[in-house]
C-alpha cells in the first residue's frame, strides 16, 4: 500500500471522527491500525502522524504499549 494511500485513509478517518464523535474509540483504533501498517512496511512515520497518534492516546486516556 502506498504512503499516499495510507495518508488518505487516515484523513478520511479523521473526518469521520469529526462527523461522528460518538464513534471516536472505534475510529481511533482504525487510525492506530493504519499507523501500524506504516511501521510494518518499514516506512518512516511522518511527524504529523506521530503527533496525531500521541494526541489521540492522550485525549482518550490511553498509553502506548
Amino acid at each position: 500500500m502506498a504512503l499516499e494511500e495510507l495518508k488518505a485513509q487516515i484523513a478520511y478517518l479523521l473526518t469521520s471522527i469529526e462527523d461522528n464523535p460518538e464513534d471516536v474509540h472505534e475510529l481511533h483504533e482504525m487510525i492506530r491500525q493504519k499507523l501500524a501498517q506504516f511501521r510494518a512496511l518499514g516506512l518512516p512515520l511522518p511527524d504529523d502522524l506521530v503527533d496525531l497518534e500521541k494526541r489521540l492516546e492522550a485525549d482518550l486516556g490511553m498509553s502506548k504499549p
